[in-house]
């Protein structure tokens, strides 16, 4: 079978696809371009690799299959004690000084999936090109008819090639450096923190109780099956932490996903924040403390953060959809924020990836210090900016080609849509149209499945139903066969 490696790694069905056999053959492929691209690190004189995992059925024992192969192949291997946060394992790999690492998640996905990041030596995911040089290592592999080269664990940790590790302690460290957990204290926030059965337990939590803040938990038990909740922290799967919001108890609810890298919130009516109003409350804060640097957001994010860094006259990045375009820049230049509308967000002094534990922090940091009022501090941004509504549609779709669909939304690209002029187009990631009141349409078909995604955003909601619905029509199907 082809494996093939999507913006953040190999994701498939737990005992479809995602096999002890194809995932051993995957960390052989790892194992090759570790060999290869090892450079002299070294630990104890061998490559040294941080394995992890998340929270998902199996992923225990996927993650020890990895470090099997690795060991078998002279790599060392620090391999996590319990599950973690993938921010946490990343981190990890820089306080090492590791040559990269393996994390077993499937993230935001639903329950049935798991998966394989890899991550390099920077602590982000591995580039594209690295990806595609271990999808040809496997594909040599079976040409070959190769099998992997494996070491039982009991061995590699005798022989000290395989070191159980527990990566919270330094994290813990690094995010004391970045967020001010006594001013949540001081503030007596009141939060609740919701885990969605994944692996942000005893992260965002543990480090609140540890400065004195005890929250309310939600879906902290282990539960590999997530208790049939979609793991990812957007509005139609945070029922239980909007609910327990709206009853008035409390100032602000944190969710990270699956394996928390994603971040979501919910105000004290129990309303959802979304990504683009949490990047925005952060960024607005970090240059009112005089922070400076270039912003970067993907082509889906919102268009608040340009009309903030505009009067500062900081350079905004616009990226393909993956953090992986986010994380190349923050390697390169002087970045203060990155982020994308599904949650993934990082700020300058850390890792370059998405760490829901992190900007969950920092978002209750801004909240404490700001009267305790997250409603309030979106309207004082909005009375500067403008208000802006944001929405997402995806429709399932018969397959298309991609290039020629964008290729012809170029070539009858509108004056106008919902009674705005089009004044500018970007054509990074699918089409997206901007218009003169600074909404926008993007429309982006995956470049993995038959699925057409239309993103707006706009001034009110009548604008955004429109766009939504003149994007629908400008990519060949009306409303109604998209329904």
């Amino acid at each position: 079978m082809t494996i093939q490696f999507g913006t953040d790694g190999w994701r498939a069905v737990i005992s479809d696809e995602f096999t002890f056999a194809n995932v051993r053959r995957v960390a052989q492929a790892i194992a090759d371009w570790v060999q290869a691209e090892a450079n002299g690190r070294s630990w104890d004189g061998r490559p040294l690799m941080v394995v992890g995992f998340d929270t998902r059925f199996l992923s225990d024992r996927y993650a020890a299959a990895v470090a099997e192969v690795l060991a078998g192949n002279g790599i060392g291997v620090l391999l996590c004690e319990r599950f973690a946060a993938t921010p946490a394992v990343s981190y990890a790999i820089v306080a090492h000084r590791a040559i990269g690492g393996v994390m077993i998640t499937a993230s935001h996905n639903a329950p049935r999936y798991n998966g394989i990041k890899l991550k390099a030596a920077y602590g982000g995911s591995a580039s594209p090109a690295d990806a595609r040089r271990v999808e040809a290592l496997l594909a040599a592999q079976e040409r070959e008819g190769r099998q992997p080269r494996v070491l039982d664990l009991a061995t590699a940790e005798r022989q000290g090639l395989v070191e159980r590790f527990d990566p919270y302690p330094a994290y813990a460290a690094h995010v004391h450096r970045l967020v001010d957990l006594k001013a949540i204290a001081r503030a007596q926030l009141r939060l609740v923190v919701d885990a969605m059965y994944g692996a942000g337990m005893g992260y965002t939590d543990r480090l609140l109780a540890e400065a004195g803040i005890e929250p309310l938990r939600l879906h902290h038990q282990l539960n590999p099956g997530f208790g049939g909740l979609h793991p990812e922290p957007i509005a139609r799967h945070l029922h239980e932490l909007c609910h327990q919001m709206s009853l008035g108890e409390f100032h602000l609810g944190l969710a990270t996903d699956g394996d928390a890298d994603r971040i979501g919130a919910v105000g004290p009516d129990g309303r959802f924040v979304d990504p683009h109003r949490i990047m925005t409350l952060v960024l607005d804060d970090m240059l009112q403390r005089g922070q400076r640097g270039d912003v970067v957001k993907t082509v889906s994010t919102t268009q608040m953060l340009n009309l903030l860094a505009e009067p500062y006259g900081l350079t905004v990045h616009e990226t393909p959809v993956g953090f992986n375009h986010i994380s190349d820049l923050m390697l390169k230049g002087h970045v203060l924020i990155g982020g994308e509308e599904s949650g993934g967000i990082s700020i300058q002094n850390h890792i370059p990836e998405g760490d829901g534990v992190l900007m969950g922090l920092l978002l209750a940091e801004v909240v404490a210090r700001n009267g305790g009022d997250i409603g309030a501090l979106i309207e004082a941004i909005m009375a500067r900016v403008g208000r802006f509504v944001y929405a997402r549609h995806d429709y399932r779709v018969q397959p298309f080609a991609k290039a020629e669909l964008v290729q012809r939304l170029v070539a009858t690209a509108p004056a106008r849509l919902a009674g705005h002029e089009v004044i500018g187009l970007n054509t990074r990631d699918g089409v997206k149209y901007l218009l003169d009141d600074q909404s926008w349409l993007l429309i982006r078909p995956s470049g993995t499945e038959p699925v057409l995604r239309v993103y707006a955003e706009a001034r009110d909601e009548e604008e955004l139903h429109r766009l939504l619905s003149e994007g629908a029509r400008l990519a060949g199907y009306s409303p109604a066969e998209l329904a």
